[in-house]
C-alpha cells in the first residue's frame, strides 16, 4: 500500500509543525522517572522530543510500513521501544511494570487517527488504573465533546464517561496546516489527568454506561422516552426511575450533571 493509501486507511495526518510538537511535549511534563507511551508515532515528529524527556518511551504503531521505517531510526536509543500494535486492543495493564521508577507516571501521548480516536479514548479510560495522564490530539469537534459541560449541545455520553474518571482540559487548538496532508477540520489537544476516584459514586460501572448511553441515544426525546427506548423498557417504568432519582422526566440528557446520572443509575436497571 502506498503512503497515501495508508493515510486513507488509518485516517492519519502527520504533524509537521515543530513548535506545536514542542508544545505537546511540554504538556506531558515528562521526567526521567516516567514511562511515556506514544500512540501512533508515525514519522517520528513527536517521538524524539518525548525520548529526550522520558525515562522510557514505548511507541505503539499500527501501520506496519511506518513501524519498519521508524524502528531503525530509534535503534540507537536503548530506552526507546516501538511495537507494532493496535492502540484499540493493547493491554495497558502491563504499563506500570515498565516504569523506570515506581514513583514515576505512565503518560500517554498521541496524535490519534480520526477514524479510531473515540475507540482509543474509550479504551484508555477503561485502562485508567494503569495510566496517570494523557495528552491526546483529536479532531477539534471530538475534543470539544469530551470537554463539554452540562447544558452544552456538545455534551454527551463521551463527556460523561470521560469526565467521571478524568480531569479534562482543552489545551491547544491546531490548524490544518500543521499536518501533512492537511485535514479539512481543526484539531485540538486534550490534557486528561486520571482522578484518584470517580467524581461521583458508581456502584455498577456497566450499568452506569448503559444508562448514560441510553439517555443520549435519542437526544431529541425527553429522558423518559430516551431511557425507555435505550433500555428496552416502558415509559412508565422510566418515569418511575427518574422520579425516584428526583429528576424531571421531561428533561433531556444534556442537562443532567454527573451527580444526577449517578442518582439515576441507582434506580435504572
Amino acid at each position: 500500500m502506498t503512503t497515501t493509501g495508508r493515510r486513507r486507511a488509518f485516517g492519519q495526518h502527520f504533524l509537521r509543525d515543530a513548535s506545536i510538537a514542542r508544545a505537546i511535549a511540554d504538556l506531558a511534563r515528562l521526567t526521567r522517572e516516567d514511562l511515556c507511551v506514544e500512540i501512533g508515532p508515525g514519522e517520528g515528529a513527536l517521538t524524539f522530543l518525548l525520548a529526550e524527556r522520558a525515562g522510557r518511551l514505548l511507541g505503539l504503531e499500527v501501520d506496519g510500513a511506518l513501524f519498519e521505517e521508524l524502528r531503525p531510526r530509534l535503534a540507537p536509543l536503548p530506552h526507546v521501544e516501538i511495537r507494532q500494535a493496535d492502540a484499540r486492543r493493547f493491554d495497558y495493564s502491563t504499563l506500570p511494570a515498565l516504569r523506570p521508577s515506581p514513583e514515576g507516571r505512565v503518560v500517554v501521548v498521541g496524535n490519534l487517527p480520526y477514524s479510531a480516536s473515540k475507540a482509543i479514548l474509550e479504551r484508555l479510560v477503561e485502562a485508567r488504573t494503569a495510566v496517570s495522564e494523557m495528552v491526546l490530539t483529536l479532531q477539534k469537534e471530538v475534543a470539544e465533546r469530551v470537554a463539554a459541560a452540562p447544558g452544552s449541545k456538545r455534551y454527551g455520553s463521551l463527556s460523561v464517561l470521560t469526565q467521571l474518571y478524568c480531569a479534562v482540559r482543552l489545551a491547544l487548538t491546531i490548524p490544518p496546516g500543521a499536518f501533512r496532508p492537511p485535514p479539512k477540520v481543526d484539531s485540538a489537544v486534550l490534557h486528561l489527568r486520571v482522578l484518584a476516584a470517580p467524581r461521583v459514586p458508581v456502584t455498577d460501572e456497566r450499568g452506569f454506561q448503559r444508562t448514560v448511553k441510553a439517555a443520549f441515544g435519542q437526544r431529541r426525546k425527553t429522558l423518559a422516552n430516551a431511557l425507555a427506548g435505550g433500555l428496552h423498557s416502558s415509559v412508565a417504568a422510566a418515569r418511575q426511575w427518574l422520579a425516584a432519582a428526583g429528576i424531571d422526566p421531561a428533561r433531556r440528557a444534556e442537562t443532567l450533571s454527573l451527580e444526577e446520572f449517578s442518582r439515576l443509575n441507582s434506580f435504572a436497571p
